[in-house]
């Protein structure tokens, strides 16, 4: 196998994803303790700064962007540090209208994004989603891209702030976590079509009395940790329901790799459809600063650590 080392300048950027606090917390992903000292981080962007043996699909100086190693995406993690090695059939190179740090910022959330749009529900006119966690990264993205494909976006969030931020983002409707089953149902009678939910424990199970007859929901992320063991019978009695719990890895996998499963929703930040929001940026030695105010959830966006 041969490997890159990243520059470790100001053009390289790594970014937060909830799956680094799940890794460093153990338990969810992995099933045994975890080994501290601990290297976090899946993602990140930067410039090759030299290749090693053989290598041929990349050059020295290019713009380039990986998310994992080629395992699943918790596994061999590594990107919170100030240079790194990595294979080279995980790169993927960056469009020159991508800068380092919108693909840090978006690569893993645009691509989870993608996976749910482009395989499990496509929104379109005449449906009405409700996207969880409508001011974080997925979130954020997950509304637009709906609102681009004609359908109505109910958001929920925490905080008054971020409720700013969802609307400016593509919601038409935006509500705290405490209220949205009952204002749900004043906008959406009969339900919404599809429930696209990053939170998990908190909001699952109170999402399921809000979908129509053979509606969907679909969970992608445990922010507030993982979605309980449910009742199938549930699904028959509230509509004929769907669910779906789509894995990152599986979907690249599908489509081809991560240069196939990346060209959709590059362009579509290209064409200024999917805008990236990027929150905050922390300094990679405030890493434990960056994971309490993500565990708070204080952040809205995605954010980046910078070595």
């Amino acid at each position: 196998m041969v490997y890159h080392r990243w520059d470790a300048a100001d053009r390289f950027i790594i970014a937060l994803n909830f799956s680094d606090v799940n890794v460093r917390r153990g338990g969810f992903y992995i099933g045994r303790a975890q080994r501290f000292p601990l290297i976090l981080g899946n993602e990140a962007a930067g410039v090759v700064a030299a290749l090693g043996p053989g290598v041929t699909t990349v050059s020295e100086g290019e713009r380039v962007a990986y998310v994992g190693t080629g395992g699943p995406f918790y596994e061999a993690t590594g990107a919170y540090a100030e240079e790194r090695n990595v294979p080279a059939d995980c790169l993927v190179r960056l469009p020159e209208d991508i800068s380092e740090q919108a693909a840090a910022a978006f690569l893993l959330k645009g691509l989870t994004a993608a996976m749910i749009v482009n395989r499990v529900f496509r929104p379109g006119p005449g449906d009405t989603v409700l996207v969880h966690a409508a001011a974080s990264g997925v979130g954020l993205l997950l509304c637009q891209w709906a609102k681009h494909l004609g359908a109505a976006v109910i958001g929920t969030v925490g905080s008054a702030e971020k409720v700013r931020v969802a609307r400016a983002h593509g919601c038409d409707h935006v509500f705290l976590y405490a209220d949205f089953p009952e204002e749900v149902n004043k906008l959406a009678p009969e339900g919404v079509s599809a429930v696209f939910d990053g939170v998990g424990k908190d909001t699952f199970g109170r999402s399921i009395a809000c979908v129509r007859r053979f509606g969907m929901l679909v969970n992608y992320g445990n922010a507030s940790g993982h979605v309980p063991p449910l009742d199938l019978l549930l699904l028959a009695k509230h509509g004929s329901l769907c669910v779906s719990r789509p894995g990152f890895s599986h979907y690249i996998a599908e489509v081809g790799g991560l240069a196939a499963a990346c060209a959709g929703p590059f362009d579509l930040v290209a064409r200024g459809v999917l805008k990236v929001e990027i929150g905050r940026s922390y300094a990679l030695r405030d890493a434990a600063s960056a994971h309490r105010d993500l565990e708070g959830r204080r952040l809205t966006g995605s954010a980046v650590l910078i070595p």
